[in-house]
């Protein structure tokens, strides 16, 4: 969304995110049963498109940059247990390789960047602060051929949704959303005649267009977990991405809360007292109590379709007061030497 390509843009990482075939989305087309509402992207912030890269690419271009950046990267390692202080401040993590070698990194700071199974929350027993109330079950896959890559659609019909995203090489990633319940009971053991029932209840027309296409690769389910916001940090630790704080995927906003909240957490790492990591937890929650609660009224698909409505325009200014705040914070600048290692 706008505030991550925003990011990227300040990172100097944007135009790596073009060079990969990442096709620039300048419209939004929201579909309410019938009616089509379009909405142009405006120019602002140095923002003058969306993008949506497939994370088989996006990921690794970002390890790329941490790397070129200073960062040591291991891959295949993981986390097997915290080191603590006598005053029982985590400082460091042992660490599992890929043949099977145990290892310990000392650090000032642990980042739990792992997911919502994140280890480190689990270790250092981040409480769970706000749970959603709701989930839904996503279908999808990814098609060739559907023409138009300039703009995202989104489709709500009562009880259930769909989308078509342009993605990488000339793709649409196109979902079907559903309650849990109904994926579970008639849908999840036939993914396929699921995956066109629903489109076709949602939309027609894109259903149509689909079926006259083949599938890359095969179909992905997700079942559904209702949404959570754990304690983002303690003594000498931290979460950020769906480690620290998860919703429902189907307002599309995790990666751009993973990238601010990563943005926001090095700046506080930098400062490195209490008080930032109190400011870091607190304005975490600020930008991201609005979205949260609007994803969770979207998800419960307990609305008609004006309600709905009312339910993005209220995730429209939440995401416009965080691309506010993100914008007022202005280039990044470069970071100042530091001996420090973060285990993430």
């Amino acid at each position: 969304m706008r505030g991550g390509v925003l990011q990227l843009h300040r990172w100097g990482l944007l135009d790596r995110v073009v060079g990969l075939g990442t096709p620039a989305v300048r419209r939004t087309v929201f579909h309410y049963g019938t009616e089509a509402i379009d909405i142009a992207i405006r120019p602002a912030d140095g923002v003058d498109a969306l993008y949506a890269p497939r994370r088989t690419v996006f990921d690794s271009m970002l390890v790329d940059a941490a790397r070129g950046s200073g960062a040591e990267i291991r891959h295949g390692h993981t986390v097997s247990g915290l080191i603590r202080r006598d005053d029982g401040r985590v400082a460091g993590a042992t660490l599992v390789d890929a043949e099977g070698r145990c290892l310990e990194v000392t650090a000032d700071l642990v980042v739990g960047a792992d997911g919502t199974g994140s280890a480190v929350a689990r270790l250092v027993e981040a409480p769970v602060q706000r749970a959603a109330q709701h989930a839904t079950a996503v279908i999808y896959g990814h098609w060739s051929g559907l023409g138009d890559a300039s703009a995202y659609h989104w489709h709500y019909v009562e009880r259930a949704g769909a989308g078509m995203i342009p993605t990488n090489g000339g793709a649409h990633c196109i979902f079907v959303a559903v309650p849990p319940a109904r994926f579970r009971d008639e849908l999840r053991q036939h993914l396929a005649a699921g995956f066109h029932q629903v489109l076709g209840e949602v939309s027609p027309a894109l259903a149509a267009a689909v079926g006259a296409l083949r599938l890359e690769g095969g179909l992905w389910a997700f079942a559904g977990r209702k949404g959570f916001m754990r304690q983002p940090c303690g003594p000498g630790w931290a979460l950020v991405g769906d480690a620290g704080y998860f919703k429902d995927p189907l307002t599309a906003h995790g990666i751009t809360d993973a990238l601010r909240d990563a943005e926001l957490l090095a700046d506080t790492a930098a400062q490195g007292t209490a008080q930032a990591f109190a400011d870091y937890a607190a304005l975490r929650d600020t930008l991201s109590v609005p979205l949260f609660e609007a994803t969770d009224a979207i998800a419960s698909f307990d609305w008609d379709l004006d309600a709905v409505k009312g339910h993005h325009q209220a995730l429209n200014q939440a995401m416009k007061r965080e691309v506010a705040h993100l914008a007022a914070r202005g280039a990044v600048a470069p970071p100042a030497p530091r001996q420090m290692e973060i285990a993430a």
